[in-house]
């Protein structure tokens, strides 16, 4: 099958299974927003909702969460993977917000990665789910339905990953389609026990193509 075939296929189902696709991370401001994202490496959303809603309902301004200690942040926080990492990072982002862009989130992704913790995936996203800019962040889910479908070589890294979709998916699409790959990924194509059967993508899935070998 071409790739353009897969393309509008992969487009129409999503539309069909997930119309309304959207960020699943809770926040109540846009630093609350980059923070969770940030914390989100190697963690479910639901966890970080629940660790955000304490920490922003305990420090409710970046002024106070600048104030707080790190010990303290550790412990709201020691639920998440890497914890320790992550409150330094807290902490950092929280003072140069202050100190370097006058408490506002920055929409430029240079300034965004010069932060601690933010990686190209995380600016990204803030980018994607603030701004409204078209951008397309890979992260697992993203990755591992782009390699089944083959949209992507199986050695591809998050950046050609991010690349080939980009330049396969029209621009107008790439906010919803990211977060349709990444709902898509997190319920239907997961990682172990994927629903297969119900999947109307499975004649071109190198999953079952290899399960069947």
């Amino acid at each position: 099958m071409k790739l353009s075939d897969k393309v509008f296929l992969i487009q129409q189902y999503f539309d069909e299974i997930l119309p309304n696709a959207s960020c699943e991370l809770t926040y109540y401001s846009d630093y609350g927003f980059l923070i969770s994202v940030m914390l989100s490496a190697q963690c479910t959303d639901k966890k970080v909702n629940k660790v955000t809603d304490a920490l922003f309902e305990k420090y409710k301004t970046l002024e106070e969460l600048n104030n707080a200690s790190l010990a303290d942040i550790e412990n709201m926080i020691k639920s998440l993977g890497l914890y320790k990492n992550k409150a330094k990072n807290i902490k950092s982002i929280t003072k140069d917000l202050l100190d370097k862009f006058n408490g506002v989130v920055p929409i430029s992704k240079d300034d965004l990665m010069s932060l601690s913790g933010v990686g190209n995936k995380t600016s990204n996203v803030v980018r994607v789910e603030l701004f409204k800019i078209p951008e397309f962040p890979v992260d697992t889910h993203v990755a591992r339905v782009s390699k089944r479908l083959g949209l992507v070589k199986e050695d591809d890294d998050v950046l050609a990953i991010e690349g080939k979709l980009k330049k396969e998916f029209p621009k107008d699409r790439w906010i919803l389609l990211h977060h349709q790959f990444i709902h898509f990924g997190r319920y239907f194509c997961k990682a172990l026990a994927p629903k297969c059967n119900e999947c109307k993508l499975s004649g071109f899935c190198n999953y079952i193509k290899n399960k069947s070998k």
